[in-house]
């Protein structure tokens, strides 16, 4: 049964995983000193000790973080080495979560990040899809019961094509599910970790929860990794639930047999996957699926830096992530690579415009499964829109698409606007 969430739940919630971590942490600064971005932080010569106790400062009094633990608070990817290296079995990377959250209070890290992440979102959506596909991500409100919520965020609709191949996926399966998107639906990671409006998180993860408890589904099978980190890890315990909730590479693995049996399509490619440290249980789970696939060959993994391309501060720390990164092109200009196969969403947008500049082929994981089928991937609309070079003639390529959904707006107003909706920003 759904618990009720108090006025203040999320600021509870907040403060009461604060008391428990202070609780068990002993301030021995083993999260800090297996830390990859010490470097990038400025940190590498600072006691351990020194960088947690104004993390601590933090838990305790919810005041905004200072000193060196603001600038290793600040630079975190969520590569996740420090999950295992705590001896009290504490997880520092959602203990940084809780502190960014309640210093944000005061000194948020991107205001307003949201309310303009979401005009960006609906209109990339509206850019590439007839209405009837953005009113099928988008959805928010249950229509009826349902087994499976397939949970596709609100960031990953600016990539539709993605989320509509492992709908195609599902579909193969036989899988009864309804989909729940847009920014109607959002995980509230920004509005907690970014912009510290705890009132407003609430509203939003509690409304997001609640509509999936109306589909009174046995999983959610969520598609970004943000939500999944925050939903899946950060907030566990927020909320009583009466379901299943996991990522829905894990539930494809599952049922990795049935789908075997069904890609009979050969999709002869050798290929490099790109994967993320944080979150590796992911990355692990599409190289198991993609060694499924007939005829494809996995030459090697690329693993990068953090749990994603994207997020609020994507290119953080900019140290570590170029140096992983120019790894990464390095081994997909070899010639026994065929091309790189993206993960996520914003995986797939940073990743593509890079291989493009290079002349490096790109597929996200989702094409190939869908080709294995037997199927043709849908269509990623922006990749002839890019293909323009020109913001005025991308602008008026995709009015169609903006006036059957519509939204009339004026060309060189769209034209102007194209540089920040292209760059995901």
């Amino acid at each position: 049964m759904n618990a009720p969430v108090p006025p203040d739940g999320m600021t509870r919630f907040l403060e009461t995983s604060a008391a428990q971590m202070l609780d068990a942490c002993t301030s021995c600064g083993a999260c800090v000193e297996i830390c990859p971005i010490l470097p990038q932080a400025g940190l590498t010569d600072t006691p351990a000790e020194e960088v947690m106790s104004g993390i601590l400062a933090t838990l305790r009094t919810g005041d905004a973080i200072e000193g060196p633990a603001q600038a290793w608070a600040a630079q975190c990817d969520g590569c996740d080495r420090c999950v295992p290296a705590c001896p009290e079995g504490i997880n520092p990377r959602s203990m940084l979560l809780v502190a960014n959250s309640l210093s944000a209070r005061t000194r948020p890290a991107t205001p307003e990040l949201f309310r303009k992440m979401s005009r960006a979102i609906k209109m990339m959506a509206a850019m590439q899809m007839p209405p009837d596909d953005v009113a099928r991500l988008m959805r928010h409100k249950a229509s009826r019961d349902a087994p499976v919520v397939f949970y596709v965020g609100c960031n990953a609709v600016r990539t539709p094509h993605l989320l509509f191949n492992t709908m195609y996926v599902l579909d193969a399966l036989q899988v009864d599910y309804e989909v729940s998107g847009g920014p109607a639906s959002c995980c509230g990671i920004i509005h907690t970790k970014w912009e510290g409006k705890l009132g407003t998180a609430e509203r939003v993860t509690d409304g997001s929860i609640d509509s999936f408890e109306d589909y009174k589904p046995e999983k959610v099978l969520s598609w970004c990794p943000s939500c999944q980190m925050h939903l899946g890890e950060d907030l566990s315990g927020f909320r009583e639930t009466t379901y299943e909730f996991d990522h829905v590479t894990k539930y494809m693995l599952q049922r990795g047999a049935e789908l075997q049996a069904l890609m009979t399509n050969p999709v002869n490619m050798n290929v490099l996957v790109h994967a993320h440290e944080g979150m590796s249980d992911l990355g692990h789970n599409v190289v198991a699926l993609l060694n499924r696939v007939p005829g494809l060959n996995i030459v090697d993994v690329a693993w990068e830096a953090g749990y994603t391309c994207s997020g609020a501060n994507p290119d953080l720390p900019p140290g570590r992530k170029a140096d992983t990164r120019a790894a990464t092109m390095e081994r997909a200009r070899q010639p026994d690579i065929d091309a790189l196969v993206t993960l996520y969403h914003g995986c797939h947008g940073q990743l593509t415009a890079a291989c493009t500049r290079e002349g490096i082929p790109t597929v996200n994981f989702t094409d190939l499964l869908v080709r294995a089928l037997g199927g043709e991937p849908r269509q990623d609309a922006l990749a002839a829109v890019r293909a323009l070079g020109d913001f005025r003639a991308m602008a008026e390529a995709v009015m169609p698409n903006l006036k059957a959904n519509r939204i009339d707006v004026d060309p060189d107003w769209l034209a102007d606007l194209m540089p920040e909706l292209l760059t995901s920003a």
